[in-house]
């Protein structure tokens, strides 16, 4: 598939346009309808890009139908600034620090007072720490809510007694990750075993080796998606810099410091850190207006549209595996159904806890937050359009693709009717439908005529089939493995007693080499 296209002259005019048009006086976070929390691309807080949506206002799901099985991909929730971040941010202590001495030193005396009050003396809040990217308390919040919402939500599902083989909880071999799982399972069994005041029980976590984690840490073993993506790099940069390079000339005017556009991502990225995790928007955020903040989160999700998301194939097709393992746990689950198997004798759930480079491509696989035709298009694999500018709107956003804790929930029901002779299993599955729930609402389906209620053998054939022309191994240039060692799986049993017991145990084998950044 072609790169997704973008003309930089087209690009600058639009963006000189909108910023000259824009107030010359940065708005106040929350004055109106505008709150910068909303526009942190895929640092925007679950709560936040949640926002109003509730259960209430789900659709009715047709009289009789049932839910049997339920699939769960889930980002980890927030999370602290990694090691290499929070060394980002000492070093931009380090340049405010300069930059107030050079202003200090200029010939106009009254420059000092554009400058705002927060950047003198400014330090990371993150300042000393040697480790990063840790499952933050509000990040456990999230995961354990969230729990307790799909819990009430989907009652039935979740009336037997707990077994792993019933409700399987996996999580990659990343501590935030797997903490969000801990999170989540807290929040799913509460009040369901005997441990402690909230009778809380102990519960199995599921990881495979990074090495070999093809379900959820696809991306780390994929050849092809690791090239691409270190070819593809540069020209994102390239296509942000209009964007930076005015906003850092906007700022240098405003405030009359020298900033650079490296002083400028970084003060953006500091925003966003001081937005999500500690509630602060008058800070460095308050630096930047309201259109200057609609183009930087732009910048951020043109990124991971090119790089994560419908930008090349690759970036989806690697998810194959993720995909069939959703789709056999549903047929496993119908059969089930079809055999009469008790309950507590099959899988009901199948929960796992991830990354935003799982959730992105499964998103892109389903077909969702497309424009337009993009659909035919993606099935033909032509070259889409990156995501139209502000002020036009756009379907790909950051803060909703993936935001901390985001998910998408494959629902499915077995409903009545169209059910034929016992022996014909294509009748009987047509009693069976799938709904695809992203951030806990329904979404339509592009492949499946735009319902958000397809009927199963529907959404095998338009939205999964097209998906299986392809082979993992064959587009990630995998070699057959050598025969000398079995991935490591491994069963951690933790309660609310054992959290950091749960931490530590779970990655004793893990290297200690640093490990790229990923969200």
């Amino acid at each position: 598939m072609a790169a997704p296209r973008v003309l930089l002259p087209q690009l600058l005019l639009l963006v000189v346009a909108a910023l000259v048009a824009a107030a010359p006086v940065r708005r106040a976070v929350g004055a109106g309808e505008f709150d910068v929390r909303r526009h942190l691309s895929t640092v925007t807080r679950y709560d936040v890009s949640r926002g109003s949506s509730s259960v209430n206002s789900m659709p009715p799901i047709p009289d009789g139908c049932r839910v049997i099985h339920l699939n769960l991909v889930a980002r980890h929730g927030t999370r602290a600034p990694t090691k290499k971040r929070i060394k980002e941010l000492d070093r931009l202590a380090i340049r405010l620090e300069a930059l107030m001495n050079e202003a200090k030193q200029g010939l106009k005396s009254d420059s000092l007072k554009k400058v705002p009050s927060w950047i003198k003396g400014w330090e990371s809040r993150w300042k000393g720490r040697t480790k990063g990217g840790e499952l933050t308390s509000e990040g456990e919040e999230e995961l354990y809510n969230l729990a307790t919402r799909v819990k009430e939500r989907f009652q039935d599902l979740f009336d037997d007694e707990y077994h792993p083989d019933v409700y399987s909880i996996r999580a990659t071999q990343v501590s935030r990750a797997s903490a969000s799982a801990v999170a989540f399972g807290f929040g799913l069994l509460s009040g369901k075993g005997k441990l402690g005041p909230g009778k809380n029980r102990a519960f199995s976590v599921l990881s495979e080796s990074r090495a070999s984690d093809i379900c959820l840490r696809f991306f780390d073993s994929c050849e092809t998606y690791k090239a691409y993506r270190k070819r593809k790099e540069p020209d994102v940069e390239k296509q942000k810099e209009p964007i930076l390079e005015h906003v850092t000339a906007a700022l240098v005017n405003r405030y009359h410091l020298n900033f650079t556009t490296q002083d400028v991502s970084s003060l953006w990225f500091l925003c966003k850190q001081e937005a999500s995790l500690l509630n602060i928007t008058n800070q460095a955020c308050g630096l930047f207006n309201e259109a200057e903040v609609y183009f930087l989160e732009w910048t951020d999700d043109l990124e991971g549209f090119v790089l994560k998301g419908y930008g090349e194939s690759i970036n989806y097709r690697m998810g194959l595996p993720l995909l069939k393992d959703v789709v056999q746990s549903m047929e496993e689950a119908i059969i089930a159904k079809e055999e009469n198997h008790p309950d507590g004798t099959y899988e009901k759930a199948r929960l796992r806890f991830a990354h935003a480079e799982t959730v992105v491509p499964f998103s892109c696989l389903l077909g969702l937050f497309l424009e337009g035709s993009d659909f035919e298009k993606i099935q033909q694999e032509e070259a889409l359009d990156v995501p139209p500018m502000p002020p036009q709107g756009r379907n790909w956003k950051g803060s909703v693709v993936a935001p901390f804790a985001g998910n998408n929930m494959l629902v499915l029901y077995q409903c009545p009717g169209k059910t034929s002779d016992a022996s014909t299993s294509g009748g009987q599955n047509n009693s069976y439908f799938v709904q695809v729930l992203h951030n806990e609402v329904p979404v339509s389906m592009p492949g499946c005529g735009n319902k958000d209620f397809c009927p199963f053998e529907e959404f095998k054939e338009k939205i999964v089939k097209p998906h299986l022309k392809h082979d993992y191994n064959m587009i990630c240039k995998i070699n057959p493995p050598v025969a000398s060692e079995e991935p490591a799986s491994f069963t951690t049993k933790v309660s609310s007693f054992f959290v950091g017991l749960f931490s530590q145990k779970g990655y004793r084998a893990v290297s200690a080499e640093s490990v790229k950044t990923e969200l």
